[in-house]
């Protein structure tokens, strides 16, 4: 269940609750009894590890270098190519 940081718009106390999804909102501070609102902070996902990148979920794409850092040449086509047709 999340946990909700709420503040008095009266008094100042902030206080966090335990709420769940479909829980009403708290509306009444209950040090005054003055009106509540809600407080948004950061979100508590952290990402660790090297990065994200655009790149990390797609294939190779052939950028022309191997996997020993150098640079590769590009395949020889195993067929013959076809000879431009006569006549036209």
């Amino acid at each position: 269940m999340p946990t909700y940081a709420y503040a008095c718009k009266s008094c100042g106390h902030r206080f966090d609750a335990v709420q769940s999804f479909s829980d009403p909102t708290l509306t009444e501070c209950p040090e005054c009894r003055g009106e509540l609102r809600k407080e948004y902070g950061s979100i508590g996902v952290t990402f660790n590890g090297s990065g994200f990148y655009r790149t990390d979920s797609r294939g190779s794409s052939g950028t022309g270098t191997s996997a020993a850092g150098g640079t590769s040449a590009p395949a020889a086509s195993s067929k013959p190519e076809a000879s431009p047709a006569a006549g036209a």
